[in-house]
């Protein structure tokens, strides 16, 4: 399957972060968008492909519905919707009582976690609380040909973003910014604290027990994507190899259905035990920052869980998270009684804002 991008800007190449924010508002695509104020899932696949999205794949409770050269069983880079596996691998060994929720992160990693950061607790890295520094540059096509093979690993990532920073960090707990370095630091943590890498980690506690067989964390020069998958270029080259190096924050390859089973699981508990099941939901009542363009408003958004809380255009809220890798836009959304839930991958052609897109998606599917 082809799908190919005329992107040009270097946003998803380039920021660890990238995730689309969700507004409040309802919205509807704009190039050959269907007119009507309240659409369904259907009526927005009907009017795909189009100059802005060339491909989608839709699964709405349960049910997968897809538009251009895409599959409903195709797999695709989820981007930072990972951080929601690194939270909950985090939590369960906060259960175990092997990580202490407020902690200070240091005491597991003192080389990685400079002393100006030594206040900063792991709910705090959870939470996105932490104060941490704007994530260094990561390879993008000024690096010339070749750069989405590149690789950096966590600790040269980390040291990088902590030299550049110019800035006094914010006080531990005082507001919240979104931000990828939180969850390469938790990753640390869990290989500190297990002994073990944190993608075994994550199979051992996730993957195999939910039985996720499409899901998997590859190392950061394992480029290729399993088939079936669309095929997504970049100004002209082929980019649908990459190299999964945002690890921890985002270098997770999985499919539509094990998506699904996975936020089932883990909104009905079978992952954690009650108190930390709690904090899943939980988000901190502190201002979101001046400079946080993922949450809608004044007020903090991501929960200690990694979840996005959204409300929907009928006032509902609901959670969830999104991520972007090169090539796709994905997200995953329930409501909180999994009444309804979506997982969606769009692959962008770089013409165009694809954010009404993914606006109305979420709206048309969560609500009944």
């Amino acid at each position: 399957m082809r799908i190919r991008l005329a992107v040009t800007t270097l946003a998803l190449a380039t920021a660890l972060t990238a995730g689309a924010a969700l507004p409040t508002a309802a919205a509807m695509p704009a190039a050959g968008a269907p007119a009507s104020a309240k659409p369904t899932v259907q009526d927005i696949l009907d009017h795909l492909p189009d100059d802005v999205v060339a491909g989608a794949l839709i699964r709405r409770d349960g049910v997968g519905a897809t538009a251009g050269p895409v599959t409903a069983d195709a797999h695709f880079r989820i981007g930072s919707v990972t951080k929601v596996f690194t939270n909950t691998v985090v939590l369960q060994l906060v259960a175990e009582h092997r990580i202490g929720l407020d902690v200070p992160a240091r005491r597991y990693v003192p080389r990685e976690l400079p002393a100006a950061y030594g206040r900063v607790t792991v709910r705090q890295l959870l939470d996105h609380t932490s104060g941490l520094p704007k994530p260094a540059p990561t390879p993008g096509p000024a690096d010339g040909p070749g750069w989405q093979l590149k690789s950096v690993t966590p600790e040269d990532f980390l040291r990088d973003s902590f030299a550049a920073a110019t800035e006094a960090p914010p006080a531990p707990g005082s507001e919240q910014q979104y931000n990828g370095l939180n969850s390469i630091v938790l990753g640390l943590i869990v290989e500190k604290v297990t002994g073990h890498s944190f993608t075994s980690e994550l199979r051992r506690r996730i993957i195999r027990p939910l039985r996720l067989s499409q899901t998997s964390l590859p190392a950061a020069d394992e480029p290729v994507l399993p088939s079936p998958h669309a095929e997504v270029y970049l100004d002209g080259q082929d980019v649908t190899e990459q190299s999964p190096y945002p690890w921890a924050e985002g270098g997770m390859v999985s499919t539509a259905a094990d998506l699904d089973r996975f936020i089932t699981a883990l909104f009905r508990g079978r992952l954690l035990p009650p108190a930390q099941q709690k904090l899943v939901f939980e988000v901190p009542n502190v201002p979101s920052a001046a400079g946080n363009t993922n949450c809608v408003g004044p007020a903090a958004c991501y929960s200690v869980g990694g979840l996005l809380r959204y409300q929907t255009a009928n006032g509902e809220y609901v959670w969830g998270k999104t991520g972007s890798r090169p090539g796709w836009d994905n997200g995953v959304f329930a409501t909180r009684d999994l009444r309804h839930h979506v997982v969606y991958s769009l692959n962008p052609t770089g013409n165009g804002d694809d954010l009404p897109y993914i606006k109305a998606i979420v709206n048309a599917a969560l609500a009944d």
